[in-house]
């Protein structure tokens, strides 16, 4: 290839690079217009943003901040029978937390053994469409439903108290893990199920084979993230009284008592933080190479070309 066909072709690739930015951009114009348009049609007046702000900060300063960390003193009764300096585990804060921790670990476990088998027959690459579609009617009816309507709807069934938000949020788990599982089933390279395939396999063999060891890394990825996400959500469900620290929230708030209402919201967030390392740690169990590399702060900051120039030099 000459120097001028080498040339002629660089610029024909900065010529597709700019139309296909070009293309993108007026995309995304066009859909911030849309968007804008809608909204515009639904808000009657955009005036009422105007005092906002201030009402938000009257509402902190005289009903949410300081917290009241009362919620952390052990309850008057029952009498708390607990080595001293662990009386906070008999404090309602403590036992909220650890039931919705209950309810979301138990719940994911049943959701992953119930989904697993579902998201393997609505596989497409697994199975005919008579397969699939039934499988799938199955996980979108379960999902259909937020996990407190279902909630609501085993609290009638089984009466207050965890149970009905493990059921619910099992039921919830189902659809919403199962959908992902077979994404991630149909995700998988082509190329050993075929191989699989001509040997002979049957559909167990493939499925337990081929399919999950292909797919493990995302199933597991997948499971740590629903088990996070049903104890963020389980402090909703206990609202309605299925149980753990959202029916505590809830009562506070029937009282109108917000500053014992952050101090909840503070320790969710506390946890929420502690399982995301937690998931990062076990995610890097079953990652290639540990967990993922790390990013600079330049490579978001600078194109590409320039990192690549800069550690052409240094080596």
């Amino acid at each position: 290839m000459t120097k001028d066909s080498i040339e002629d072709l660089s610029v024909k690739n900065q010529l597709v690079g700019i139309w296909f930015s070009t293309r993108w951009a007026i995309f995304f114009c066009l859909l911030i217009w849309i968007t804008m348009t809608i909204a515009n049609g639904m808000v009657d007046d955009w005036g009422r943003l105007t005092n906002g702000g201030e009402n938000l900060v009257i509402f902190i300063e005289e009903s949410l901040w300081p917290p009241d960390w009362s919620v952390l003193e052990p309850q008057s009764y029952p009498p708390c029978v607990v080595a001293p300096g662990f009386q906070f585990t008999c404090s309602t804060a403590w036992i909220g937390l650890v039931e919705t921790l209950k309810i979301a670990f138990v719940s994911t476990v049943l959701g992953i053994i119930l989904s697993l088998p579902i998201s393997l027959l609505a596989a497409r690459n697994l199975n005919s469409t008579w397969v699939t579609y039934p499988a799938r009617f199955i996980l979108a009816a379960s999902r259909s439903l937020p996990s407190i309507i279902w909630a609501i709807f085993f609290v009638i069934l089984v009466g207050l108290g965890p149970l009905s938000g493990i059921l619910a949020m099992t039921v919830y788990t189902v659809g919403y893990l199962g959908k992902l599982q077979y994404e991630a089933i149909e995700g998988i390279p082509s190329a050993p199920l075929e191989a699989s395939q001509a040997m002979g396999h049957s559909w167990l063999e493939r499925s337990f084979g081929v399919v999950l060891p292909e797919s493990a890394n995302g199933l597991i990825s997948q499971a740590i993230f629903m088990f996070e996400y049903n104890f963020r959500h389980g402090t909703v469900i206990g609202i309605v009284g299925a149980g753990g620290i959202g029916y505590y929230i809830n009562l506070y708030l029937k009282f109108l008592q917000y500053d014992k209402v952050i101090a909840y919201l503070i320790l969710i967030f506390v946890v929420v933080l502690l399982l995301d390392l937690v998931s990062i740690r076990a995610r890097s169990f079953f990652t290639e190479g540990g967990d993922v590399s790390r990013i600079s702060w330049w490579s978001i900051l600078l194109p590409a070309s320039m990192l690549s120039n800069g550690q052409d030099e240094e080596e």
